[in-house]
């Protein structure tokens, strides 16, 4: 028997991937089809492959020239059935036969296959090889082409869903060539692929699902979750993002259609971190909505009821942990993303210190806004400790903020956490957070309930905390009013004011209102992108806290070490890292954050500072360290370019 493993792998020498398109690396592609045979029942998924062809099949590492498994006894000579498990576990005569069919990748089936599909890139020999002649016109052109006609055809589009669409097509069609093109463009392409259009693709999901691009786990698979993860055609995962749909963005409980999510962000991960696509699963837990319009749409395609909670909720979140482990093992990063602010705590607690697990909604966005007021500092002066912090929203995101300043402060500082905890004020939908709220608040806001009188209103927060920073994560747009920014202006020369809601609808001011209200002194930054803003003569370059500069680049790092926690002191690195890329040009453009063209390079820093800390911390299982871990990291980088096919 000839054992096969998964075409592309992390390695210490990096990311590997197949020289032929097949589904698993072979030295000689056949010229017939392929039958599988699964033998016995889904859950023990041991199977046997019946290949028929006219020569013998070895299986080889692209990096080298020897056979990793040679035909064992079992084989057979050139003309017969070769007989070849890709499952360890052996077969018994008694186990129940499922019959499988599968295709070679070639011909009409190859120009089907996103994994291997090169389109008009084939060349000459390679249409011979792979019986494409006749399938193909008979032109031959670049992957560099190929981008160029696809940006020409999007940019056609006036409406971004339908170029959101256009991309999600080309991505099912041609993976290599979605990613060249997301790459090359990605200042342009990335509000398409992910906020602010991911949220509109969310809202019409049910209308423009044509095929699944991830795992749907309901509660009907309850007790069945390990066996639904098998179904899955990779097993090399490393990186799984998930989401329950109950707080998309700002748009609320979209249920089932929250997919979007998790599919938009690990495009990024691979695109902007280097995570290759084939260790991506994106996920979503299907408990239900509460959304009555969703309920009564025809075209929704989660289940049809309120959504579970309690006990049940619980049951089921700690099944899908346990089988993520299980299935994938320790080191499997596991994201959590757009959970409502009673679940998204809870999990995060729950499960930090048994998986490798993190909230992008909470510890995503506090690194890289933490990173935007690092580097603003190098235009306004002083130290974190030397500024007073005001909050707009006290949920995952505005709370997680909060905790990371205060960290960074007591870190650089040697303040007590709870002292450096004073410099920053929260205000919720009731009002500043203060102690004679502590009973009634929910245990994630009551570190920030200071002694301070009541105060209703922001812009009275405002004038009563006199704060030097103004970050709104409430959700809710246009909350950041003319007397708001214009009460910050009066009390500092460079009022910093982040507005970071998402979507665009949801801001809680524009680029062009922060600016104009502070007569252009504002220093500000924002979740989703604003064009530049002209203003007595000048341009201003907002810069946008995107979470995209840090979770590829975080992911990665921790993949490359073997982490199998995350620390704090992880997202501190990643923070200071990121600061660390904005140069001086960037400075005198009046942006707080690098430009997005740099983003493999900034990935690449971010990674190699993150991986450093999962080495000085003992939590990385990776060994030994590499020496120089910033060329370690852009060596470990998925490529899109085209592979030559033997």
């Amino acid at each position: 028997m000839i054992s096969l493993h998964r075409s592309c792998f992390l390695n210490n020498t990096g990311i590997s991937g197949s020289s032929s398109p097949l589904s698993y690396k072979l030295k000689k592609l056949p010229p017939a089809s392929v039958k599988v045979t699964a033998l016995g029942p889904n859950k023990d998924r041991n199977s046997s492959v019946l290949i028929e062809n006219s020569s013998p099949l070895k299986e080889t590492k692209e990096d080298d020239t020897s056979s990793v498994a040679d035909a064992g006894p079992n084989s057979t000579v050139a003309g017969e059935d070769t007989e070849v498990s890709y499952d360890d576990a052996a077969t018994t005569d008694d186990q129940l036969v499922t019959p499988w069919s599968l295709s070679v990748a070639s011909g009409y089936t190859l120009l089907r296959d996103p994994h291997h599909n090169k389109g008009l890139a084939f060349n000459e020999k390679e249409r011979d090889a792979y019986y494409l002649r006749g399938l193909l016109p008979p032109t031959v052109i670049s992957q560099d082409l190929q981008v160029k006609k696809m940006m020409h055809s999007i940019r056609k589009y006036q409406v971004p869903l339908q170029k959101y669409m256009a991309m999600m097509d080309l991505q099912e069609l041609n993976e290599r060539l979605f990613y060249k093109l997301l790459i090359n463009n990605v200042e342009e392409l990335l509000p398409v692929v992910y906020t602010p259009t991911v949220g509109q693709a969310c809202q019409k999901y049910g209308s423009i699902f044509r095929r699944p691009q991830g795992l749907f786990i309901s509660l009907k698979e309850k007790g069945q979750i390990r066996e639904v993860l098998r179904n899955w055609p990779q097993r090399n995962i490393q990186v799984i993002v998930v989401t329950d749909g109950e707080r998309i963005l700002g748009l609320g409980d979209l249920g089932c259609q929250g997919m979007g999510i998790p599919i938009g962000k690990l495009s990024l991960y691979t695109a902007l971190g280097g995570v290759r696509p084939s260790a991506c699963l994106p996920v979503t837990i299907d408990v239900g909505t509460n959304n009555e319009k969703l309920l009564n749409d025809e075209f929704y395609i989660g289940l049809r009821q309120k959504r579970a909670t309690g006990q049940e909720y619980a049951e089921l979140m700690h099944e899908f942990m346990t089988a993520v482990k299980q299935t994938y093992g320790e080191k499997v990063l596991i994201q959590f993303e757009d959970f409502a602010n009673h679940n998204a705590f809870d999990l995060l607690a729950k499960y930090s210190t048994t998986h490798l697990v993190f909230n992008d909604d909470i510890q995503g966005t506090a690194s890289v806004v933490l990173a935007g007021l690092v580097a603003a500092l190098k235009v306004v002066g002083g130290t974190l400790a030397d500024h007073r912090f005001l909050f707009l929203g006290a949920g995952e995101a505005g709370t997680g903020i909060a905790e990371l300043i205060a960290l960074e402060i007591s870190k650089q500082t040697n303040m007590p956490l709870k002292e450096a905890r004073k410099k920053i004020s929260l205000v919720d939908s009731k009002g500043l957070i203060v102690k004679s709220r502590i009973e009634s608040l929910q245990h994630f806001k009551k570190p920030w309930a200071h002694n301070h009188e009541p105060i209703k209103n922001l812009v009275d927060a405002v004038n009563g905390i006199k704060p030097t920073v103004l970050i709104g994560t409430s959700g809710v747009g246009r909350t950041f009013t003319k007397e708001v920014v214009e009460a910050m202006a009066a009390l500092n020369e460079k009022p910093i004011i982040f507005s970071l809601s998402n979507p665009t609808s949801q801001s809680e001011c524009t680029a062009e209102e922060a600016y104009t209200w502070s007569q252009g002194r504002a220093i500000f930054a924002s979740g989703s992108p604003f064009d530049p803003v002209e203003y007595k003569g000048r341009v201003f370059v907002p810069g946008q806290a995107n979470n995209a500069y840090i979770f590829p680049g975080l992911g990665l790092g921790l993949i490359m070490s073997g982490a199998i926690r995350v620390h704090d002191d992880m997202l501190l690195a990643a923070s200071e890292a990121l600061a660390a890329q904005v140069t001086q040009e960037n400075f005198d453009k009046g942006l707080i954050y690098p430009p997005f063209r740099n983003i493999r390079k900034i990935s690449a820093h971010i990674a190699a500072d993150v991986a450093a800390k999962a080495y000085e911390l003992g939590l990385a299982t990776r060994q030994p360290r590499p020496h120089n871990l910033v060329k370690y990291a852009e060596n470990c980088m998925y490529n899109p370019a085209y592979q030559s096919y033997r």
